[in-house]
């Protein structure tokens, strides 16, 4: 792996984003996960990472936060080359339909998660996302095999060396 993959978890309340983070311990040995309470310290840890060499593979996102709420960040992000690509997840019970919408249409939303979540739900969506973030990056699989869809992984595999002969 060049490049750490970085999950972000922008969350404001102090015992949800523990319940997120301990849900995603499982996944944090090949995806270092940062935790942002606002809008405004999550594009900071986005830049740093970025600064670093490395990559944000995915954002979980509250949509109710202090000062600019998630959906509102979320588009924001989209002019951001390098977070475009990021997935997007929105976990919230608070966004509305019309919220919803925009975070859909505007911010390139991957997922919704309405809260309370499922732990293993909450598990599948963000192997789900990262496992596409792999591949729609073309990134080698084979480092990400043991944490992720390694049948998906291993096609991509099958089908780049079948290709490149």
């Amino acid at each position: 792996m060049d490049k750490q993959i970085y999950i972000i978890v922008v969350e404001d309340e102090l015992e949800v984003m523990d319940a997120l983070v301990g849900d995603l311990e499982f996944i944090e040995p090949t995806f270092p996960v940062e935790t942002a309470n606002n809008t405004e310290e999550a594009k900071e840890i986005m830049q740093q990472i970025e600064e670093a060499g490395n990559q944000v593979g995915l954002i979980l996102c509250d949509h109710v936060l202090p000062g600019k709420n998630g959906v509102d960040l979320l588009i924001e992000l989209q002019s951001h080359p390098s977070i475009k690509m990021s997935k997007k997840v929105l976990v919230t019970g608070q966004a509305g339909l019309e919220d919803t919408v925009q975070a859909i249409n505007k911010a390139g939303l991957d997922y919704y998660v309405a809260k309370p979540w499922q732990k293993d739900e909450l598990q599948q969506v963000v192997v789900n996302q990262l496992t596409d973030f792999v591949i729609q990056q073309k990134l080698n699989p084979l480092p990400y095999m043991t944490a992720l869809d390694a049948p998906r992984l291993a096609e991509v595999l099958r089908n780049n060396t079948l290709t490149d002969n």
